[in-house]
């Protein structure tokens, strides 16, 4: 049976893939919220998860090395878009566009704990609301603003200037009983396919239509990202943690 790996449609997370389809590995589209869940079941065998949901995967499921989608300085594809400013959203109604759990709960531990905003609650994007949080690529392609919301939050930006510390958003996970063999494979695969990702990147020309991006923009995105684990973002995910948990504490 062929590696199943589970591919996020996203500009963020193209580098990984750039390797797979040529070592035979099977990718099948997912949508973040929804990694987590595939590898419970066994519809695949690794991908990349969202961070609050890697701390309940294990120990069924393993970090891949130290690969992992994080923000340095600001996301760009993950935003507040708003009608007012941040702090006069309490009691707002905030519609939440495919976001996962842990890009929610960043938003929530940034309103509550960082801009003292109570009471805001989270609906269906198709329901009135005061504010959107957008992500992925469809964040990118908003990341100028929309007419209807003048105010717009990087949530990355401002956890950033919040923490001094990057954000993680995912690290890639495999099945804990996923054989050594295909577990090697796969990892050098991720390897691979940053570095020549990276290197196709540089010489590319042509713009991103489908994100209304140019080549210098995309360029400037994906310098902004960092792609595995070290000191700066075992704190950050550290300290995300602790502030979930004093999250719920305020909560209750």
């Amino acid at each position: 049976m062929p590696i199943s790996v589970a591919r996020i449609p996203n500009l963020e997370c193209e580098a990984f893939y750039f390797d797979m389809e040529r070592r035979g590995i099977e990718l099948r589209d997912l949508e973040p919220h929804a990694v987590a869940a595939a590898l419970e079941r066994g519809d695949v065998d690794a991908g990349p998860a969202p961070l609050l949901d890697t701390f309940r995967l294990q120990p069924n499921a393993a970090p891949i090395a130290g690969f992992c989608v994080a923000a340095v300085a600001q996301a760009t594809s993950c935003a507040l878009h708003s009608r007012k400013p941040v702090t006069a959203l309490n009691g707002a109604r905030i519609a939440l566009a495919d976001a996962d759990d842990t890009t929610a709960n960043l938003l929530r531990v940034l309103l509550t704990l960082k801009h003292q905003v109570s009471g805001a609650t989270f609906v269906a994007p198709q329901s009135e609301h005061d504010a959107i949080l957008l992500t992925g690529n469809q964040g990118l392609r908003q990341r100028r603003g929309t007419r209807a919301f003048p105010h717009r939050y990087d949530l990355g930006q401002e956890w950033q200037e919040w923490t001094g510390l990057p954000f993680v958003f995912s690290r890639w996970m495999a099945r804990a009983n996923l054989e050594r063999g295909d577990f090697v494979v796969l990892q050098d695969a991720l390897f691979v396919g940053q570095e020549d990702w990276m290197n196709n990147l540089y010489k590319a020309t042509g713009p991103r239509n489908d994100l209304r991006m140019l080549p210098r923009e995309v360029l400037e995105y994906v310098q902004g990202l960092r792609f595995y684990i070290g000191v700066p973002e075992e704190r950050a995910i550290a300290l995300f943690q602790e502030q979930m948990a004093l999250l719920e504490d305020v909560s209750a």
